[in-house]
Order: structure tokens, then C-alpha cells, then sequence
């Protein structure tokens, strides 16, 4: 009893102990929990300029546009934008808006609706630190980071040319080092030379050489990991030139016509940039050249052609300014074989295509029908030699394999006999392709025509025996008179010298 009694004492007295410390408590209580705020307080406003610091990147492309944006602010809020501490713009009310004196700011626009700032065309020095500060909102922060990239010639070459990229970047902060790859206009990747590496502030590429079918849009992507870029830049690459190859053949026969064209792609590549050209002849086997007109054209593209004087006549035709030069040619002969070479110039750079024109032509030795029992010779020959991988070949109609006769490698002619009337064709064969064909009929003589050339055969063997003849017999005749001549002459002389013996005798 006495136990529990001292328990409850025990408690009793715990109890009146706590209630008189109870105000003691919530006192020190409440001091906690205000301390606990004002920590609480201090750490927000520490981590406000901590935020405020935090910058979000950004990139654009030097000579374009790029667009800042200011996250969570109102229409009506008033806004300023500053780069690098120095006003650009600032904006208070519809009535109240002006701009500062940051280098940009002739530049700039400020969006009233969303506040955000577009900076036209770019510039390296643009990069930089940009703020959006408003009252009411943490101050927003954007660093930009800016590319340019530059081409030699100005994107403007003409085939076999290799053209220079130059790509440079600048931030405010460090500027890190990048990887490169480049996209050709069919989005196939390209692998450039690097000639120099100023890292990390300029790369300096050079691409392969290049033809008229690369003109067109490229694509360069620049990559980092710290900080994460990923940008794409895309550039123009126009080449000026023929869709013709830098030589093309042209077959042609005797007197027929063949038109000669070469298509300059200007049109196609939109190229804005004045440009003159001419068209020579020069014949085969000729060292000497003829110009048969030159051009010129404009940078909106127009076309005008001047003619000049040549050795042969011809009709050149340009349809308006769809690029197409053409020289046609009526019956062409042997002569008109030979190299025509179109070429075009530009900053004193030039470019030129060739179409050799290749004629072919059948003769017949003796010309005319062919008797019963004579004999033909077929000759098929062009104006210039063959390259190894074509040949001339005669061949007879329904003929046999006998009737065939092939020209040796390089032979500009073959010949073949003809004893038979029939039709004869020569095809000039090209990598196992007939590029052209040329027939000759072979007529037989009709019978009473055999017979006339049989009895004037025989006519002219008489009348030239018969002249031979004559030509004896008159020699003969005239060696007698000369023989008989001399006797006389003799014998006058032995009569005169008797006759003085005489006279000489009778004086004594």
C-alpha cells in the first residue's frame, strides 16, 4: 500500500511539474519555429540569385534570326532585355516601350503578346549573356551561342573545283571543341579534308571537287556533349556547267543533218551572276580553229548570241533563256568533221565541253552497175580513227559469212569486192552498240548493156589494133621515103662532082 501510494505521489507531482513548465515549452516552441523560418527565408533568398544565374543556352547562326524567349510572363507585364547588363529593349505598356544601346538593338524586335526577343541577322558578336527581367518574375537568363559559316568563292564554282568551308562559334563562356559532319545534296555524307583547326574557336574544311550534279542545298551538323549542342547548318553550293560530258561523240553520214546542243544548267541551279562563252570548230586533222559565235549571259538570264563568219554555213539556235545551245547542220560533208568546242567563262575562270562529230561516207570502185563477170570495190570510211573498242564492218544483205569483212583495230576504212549485184551495208559497231549504218546497192548490168560494153571491148581492141597498124605501115612508108630521100641526095652529089671532073678536063 505504501508502494502504490508513492507511485501516485510520483505522478501526481510529474504531472504538476509538467503543467508549470508548460508555457516554458511553447515559448522555446515557437522561438524554434521562427528561427526555423528565418532559415527557411535566408535559404530561399539565397537560392533566388542562384536560380537567377542558372543560364539556359541557346544557338543561332550568324545572318539569320534567332528568337529568345521570356518563359511565364504576362501581356501586360512590364519586360526589359538586356544583353550583357546593357539595355536592348524594354517594354512598360503599349505607350511605353523604347530600346537601349546594346549593339544589336537596331536588330531587335520585342514581341508585345509573349516578350520575346528576335535578333536579325546574326552576328559573331552577338553571343553573349541575354536577360529577361520583369517585377514580378525571376530574372530569365539565356546564354547565346553563335555559329557562322562561310564558303569560298561565295558558293559560286565551276566544276572541278573544291570549295573552303570555314565554320567559327563564340559564347561567353568556354567555347568547346565540335564535330563536324557534313550531308552533300542527296543526304549522303561527305568526308572533308580539314586544312586547319583553330580550336575551338574555327574549323577550317575543304570538300571534294566538284560537278554540276552537286549543285544544290548541303547540310553541316555541328555536335558537342558539354555543353549539349546539336545544330544544323545549311548552305547552297551552285556549280556552273554543261549537262553534256566534258567530250561527247556525234555520228553523222554524208549528207544528212545533224544537230549539235549543249545544255548549261543556270537555270536549274538559279544562278544569279553574269557569264560570256564561245563555240570553236576545229577540223579534223586542222590545227586551225574557227569561232562560230560567241554569248553572252545576263545575271537575270538572259541569253544573246553574236555569229560570226565560218568556212561553212550553218543555223544556230538558242531557245530563249532555257540555256540550250544548238548548231544545226543541213547535208553535212567529210568536211564538217572534226571538234566542236563550247566554252564558257566566269571571273576569269572557265569551263568547256566538246562534241566531236564523226562522218562517215561509201564509196564504189567502178561507179555505175556492175557487168556479168566484173568485179566492184566498196569502200566505207570515216573522218577520223576509231578508239580501240569500235570498228567498220561491210556485211550483204542475206548474205553469207563470207559476205562479211571487218576493218583492223584503229582503221578509219575497210574495203571489201563485190563480183554479185545485192545491197551492202556498213555500220560503224561501238562496244558491241551500232552507232550508225550506211547502205550501198550494188545493180547488175541489164544484158544488152553487157553486150555493148562486151562489143565495144571488142570494137576498141580492133580499132586499136587497126591504129597500130597504121602506125606501122606509115612508119614503114616513111622510113622508105627517107631511105629513097638519101639515094637521091647521093647520087645528085656523085653527079655534080662528075660533071666538075668534066668541065675541069676539057679546060686542060
Amino acid at each position: 500500500m505504501k508502494r502504490a501510494s508513492l507511485r501516485t505521489d510520483n505522478i501526481s507531482a510529474l504531472q504538476c511539474t509538467a503543467r508549470k513548465n508548460i508555457p516554458m515549452k511553447m515559448e522555446s516552441c515557437s522561438m524554434m519555429v521562427n528561427r526555423i523560418l528565418a532559415v527557411f527565408l535566408v535559404m530561399q533568398l539565397g537560392l533566388i540569385p542562384i536560380m537567377a544565374q542558372k543560364e539556359e543556352l541557346q544557338t543561332g547562326i550568324a545572318g539569320q534570326k534567332v528568337i529568345l524567349n521570356c518563359k511565364g510572363i504576362t501581356h501586360e507585364a512590364p519586360v526589359t532585355w538586356k544583353y550583357n547588363a546593357i539595355v536592348v529593349r524594354w517594354f512598360r505598356s503599349s505607350h511605353m516601350k523604347g530600346k537601349g544601346k546594346a549593339p544589336m538593338t537596331d536588330r531587335s524586335e520585342m514581341d508585345q503578346n509573349n516578350k520575346s526577343l528576335m535578333v536579325s541577322d546574326l552576328r559573331l558578336s552577338d553571343a553573349g549573356s541575354y536577360s529577361c527581367e520583369c517585377e514580378s518574375r525571376p530574372v530569365v537568363t539565356i546564354s547565346l551561342h553563335v555559329f557562322e559559316l562561310t564558303i569560298s568563292l561565295n558558293g559560286h564554282f565551276l566544276p572541278n573545283e573544291a570549295p573552303e568551308l570555314s565554320i567559327t562559334q563564340n559564347s561567353s563562356d568556354s567555347q568547346p571543341d565540335l564535330s563536324i559532319r557534313l550531308f552533300n545534296n542527296h543526304n549522303n555524307t561527305e568526308t572533308p579534308e580539314i586544312l586547319r583547326k583553330e580550336a575551338p574557336r574555327k574549323y577550317i574544311l575543304k570538300l571534294k571537287k566538284l560537278q554540276p550534279k552537286d549543285s544544290g542545298t548541303w547540310r553541316c551538323h555541328i555536335h558537342s556533349d558539354s555543353p549539349l549542342i546539336n545544330q544544323n547548318i545549311v548552305f547552297d553550293l551552285k556549280v556552273l556547267g554543261f549537262q553534256n560530258p566534258a567530250l561527247e561523240r556525234k555520228y553523222s553520214t554524208v549528207d544528212s543533218t545533224v544537230n549539235l546542243s549543249w545544255h548549261l544548267n543556270f537555270q536549274e541551279i538559279k544562278w544569279k551572276e553574269g557569264f560570256t562563252g564561245q563555240l570553236n570548230w576545229k577540223p579534223q586533222g586542222n590545227t586551225t580553229s574557227y569561232m562560230l559565235f560567241d554569248f553572252n549571259v545576263t545575271a537575270w538570264g538572259k541569253q544573246h548570241v553574236t555569229k560570226k563568219s565560218s568556212p561553212f554555213l550553218f543555223e544556230e539556235n538558242t531557245t530563249g533563256s532555257s540555256g540550250v545551245l544548238e548548231v544545226k547542220l543541213k547535208k553535212v560533208q567529210f568536211k564538217h568533221s572534226g571538234q566542236y568546242q563550247i566554252q564558257l567563262v566566269y571571273n576569269r575562270r572557265y569551263v568547256q565541253s566538246k562534241i566531236e562529230l564523226l562522218v562517215m561516207k561509201v564509196l564504189a570502185n567502178p561507179v555505175g552497175p556492175l557487168a556479168r563477170g566484173a568485179e566492184m570495190t566498196l569502200l566505207c570510211q570515216v573522218s577520223s580513227p576509231l578508239p580501240p573498242n569500235a570498228h567498220l564492218c561491210w556485211e550483204r544483205v542475206n548474205g553469207t559469212q563470207m559476205d562479211f569483212k571487218k576493218s583492223k583495230q584503229n582503221e578509219a576504212k575497210v574495203e571489201v569486192t563485190v563480183s554479185t549485184a545485192g545491197l551492202w551495208n556498213c555500220h560503224l559497231i561501238e562496244d558491241n552498240n551500232r552507232k550508225i549504218s550506211l547502205n550501198y546497192t550494188v545493180e547488175e548490168a541489164p544484158v544488152w548493156i553487157s553486150y555493148v560494153v562486151i562489143g565495144a571491148s571488142t570494137g576498141a581492141s580492133v580499132l586499136v589494133f587497126g591504129i597500130a597498124c597504121l602506125c606501122i605501115i606509115a612508119g614503114m612508108s616513111w622510113q622508105r621515103r627517107r631511105q629513097r630521100a638519101k639515094r637521091m641526095a647521093l647520087a645528085r652529089q656523085h653527079w655534080l662532082e662528075n660533071r666538075t671532073c668534066q668541065c675541069q678536063h676539057r679546060l686542060n
